[in-house]
């Protein structure tokens, strides 16, 4: 988009941002116009609009748009002591305030995950919030019509977003907002927004100590950066603490499926495996056999069960361990192997969702030491929204990494689990602007219609 003639009095110039101090101290930010040296040598900034110039306007939001839960993040500003923004995102920014940040539940499914939330980030210059929500992606439509009710996107020309649905919605979300979907990728997204996160949270980072036992399982806090324990912090507190994540790590992400990804260091890496053997087989299994209708009501199911009752161990057909091959007795020979025996009707239907909890948790674990030993690897990362609200899965497959690698290698953990997608987005969002200023400036193609194309 370009500036109206009129405005230029005839005179080539380029767009820019600037920051422009006011008396007060506070920094308005303005897009300007940086008009060419004339004879006596100075320099004349024109105002323009937001209407000509889109300045990255607020609100900031990213989505990923899931099979099965779509994950939305926002970014609140929190610096506006500094910052004087144009008034109609000011009101905008208040409304979505006064509605998202005021609430922790939205109409029948919509949640804001308050103990996600983080603080004092810093994105394209600006210091704020990030409030992290969830709801199914069936209710999408809903959610559309509820942003362009409430007008949340009236500022917003592009939104950042990944998923399958961010081609599935794109259309409806054009039609009606009047906005246009940049369809990121996925698992450029889902790298950013871990090392966007991990760098902003120390505390991040988690394994399990003693994960099947009740009595001694501990969850320690694990310095990603410094490759240590939270406990060695007062310690090692005078040691110099290297910058971000330690490369290489192995990143499985469990959704509906499972991707597993080698990461060697920033914008490298590879998916190497994955399965179809992940969150949505377990519901769905569970839909089936214990007649769920939600992935909340399957893992309460798997937390009362016992899968003993329902797989085939190792001592079910030897007796005992089977010391030859170093088999403990209670490893799983078959899962739902009980199930044929004459006695299944004593088999509850708890029991049948820890059966099928085990049973992805096995396959997944399976996969992802493959991979992280082809590779080289010892950090093995989890990550995805299975594990929410699921501490059962991620103990088990805690259990199962140290149990095949025989100690050498730990199952770690990420507090905001299946969120890194739409962070990532939130973070390319930046990206994108300025792919879109010097598109405008006749510097490269337009990154929303090349993405499209």
């Amino acid at each position: 988009m370009s500036c109206p003639q009129n405005m230029l009095n005839g005179v080539a110039g380029s767009i820019l941002e600037n920051d422009v101090v006011d008396s007060d101290g506070k920094r308005r930010r303005i897009p300007s116009l940086s008009l060419p040296q004339r004879e006596n040598a100075f320099l004349i900034m024109i105002q323009i609009s937001h209407s000509i110039v889109d300045d990255l306007p607020m609100p900031w939001f990213g989505l990923d748009i899931g099979g099965t839960l779509t994950k939305l993040v926002y970014f609140e500003p929190t610096d506006t002591d500094e910052f004087i923004d144009p008034e109609t995102e000011r009101l905008v920014a208040k409304t979505i305030h006064n509605y998202l940040v005021s609430n922790k539940a939205y109409g029948e499914a919509g949640v804001r995950d308050v103990y996600l939330q983080l603080n004092n980030v810093n994105i394209n210059a600006r210091t704020g919030v990030i409030h992290f929500i969830r709801f199914p992606t069936e209710r999408m439509p809903y959610f559309i019509q509820l942003v362009k009710s409430k007008g949340f996107a009236q500022m917003s020309s592009t939104v950042c977003a990944t998923g399958g649905g961010a081609i599935k919605y794109s259309k409806d979300a054009e039609q009606e907002l009047g906005i246009q979907f940049y369809k990121a990728d996925e698992l450029e997204s889902l790298i950013k927004g871990i090392e966007f996160v991990a760098a902003n949270n120390p505390d991040e980072c988690f394994y399990y100590d003693n994960p099947l036992d009740e009595e001694k399982c501990r969850k320690f806090i694990w310095r990603w950066s410094s490759a240590r324990c939270s406990s060695t912090d007062e310690e090692r507190k005078d040691e110099h603490v290297k910058d971000g994540l330690q490369y290489p790590y192995v990143v499985c992400n469990i959704g509906s499926g499972v991707s597993v990804l080698v990461v060697r260091g920033k914008s490298q890496f590879e998916r190497a495996s994955g399965s179809s053997i992940g969150g949505g087989f377990f519901a769905g299994l569970c839909c089936m056999l214990c007649k769920c209708e939600t992935f909340e009501e399957a893992i309460e199911l798997a937390a009362r069960g016992d899968n003993k009752n329902v797989d085939k161990l190792v001592r079910d057909i030897y007796g005992g361990d089977y010391d030859s091959v170093g088999l403990p007795g209670d490893t799983v020979a078959a899962s739902f192997g009980k199930c044929c025996a004459s006695d299944r009707e004593k088999i509850r239907v708890e029991d049948l969702a820890r059966s099928a909890l085990v049973t992805t948790c096995n396959n997944i674990g399976s996969i992802a030491l493959n991979v992280a030993i082809s590779h080289g690897i010892d950090r093995i990362v989890f990550v995805g929204n299975f594990l929410r609200v699921n501490p059962i899965a991620s103990r088990h497959l805690a259990h199962a990494m140290n149990f095949w690698s025989k100690g050498t290698k730990k199952a770690l953990f990420l507090s905001h689990e299946g969120y890194f997608g739409a962070v990532g987005c939130l973070d390319k969002l930046v990206d994108v602007t300025e792919m879109r200023r010097n598109h405008r400036n006749g510097n490269g193609v337009d990154p929303v219609m090349h993405k499209d194309s």
